[in-house]
């Protein structure tokens, strides 16, 4: 069996339904379109989403949804907990260690009054400090 030989299943094609033929054929005069108007026209493509002049679903419904591609650091303020201050090397692991944060965490941002005294004790590129 080649190529050359192949042929489609008989009955899985059908063939073109042939419009504007005469009145006998069933499909004369105007030729499925209806009346006369935009649709009938040559060249007539309605819009995606057109509800004949109604407001769109898409339009009438709120938008929603946003994903930022940035990840929000998780905060821990310094002065509430304060054995982040008592640590002598401040890393991922070691606040881990004396807080509980979420597992998915990437980064960590100290913020409190005393959170720019611990810049110098920051070992890690994913802990920061705020910047005022």
């Amino acid at each position: 069996m080649g190529l050359e030989n192949l042929q489609k299943a008989p009955g899985s094609t059908h063939s073109k339904k042939r419009v504007g033929r005469g009145q006998g054929s069933g499909w004369g005069k105007t030729s499925s379109r209806g009346g006369k108007g935009q649709t009938a026209r040559t060249g007539y493509s309605e819009k995606r989403g057109f509800e004949g002049g109604q407001q769109p679903l898409q339009r009438r419904l709120p938008k929603v949804g946003f994903r930022t591609k940035f990840q929000k650091p998780y905060v821990i303020n310094v002065e509430k907990i304060s054995s982040i201050k008592e640590l002598s090397e401040i890393t991922f692991e070691s606040i881990r260690s004396v807080h509980k944060f979420p597992a998915t965490t990437k980064k960590i941002k100290l913020i409190g009054a005393s959170a720019r005294n611990l810049a110098s004790k920051i070992k890690d590129e994913n802990v920061s400090t705020s910047g005022k």
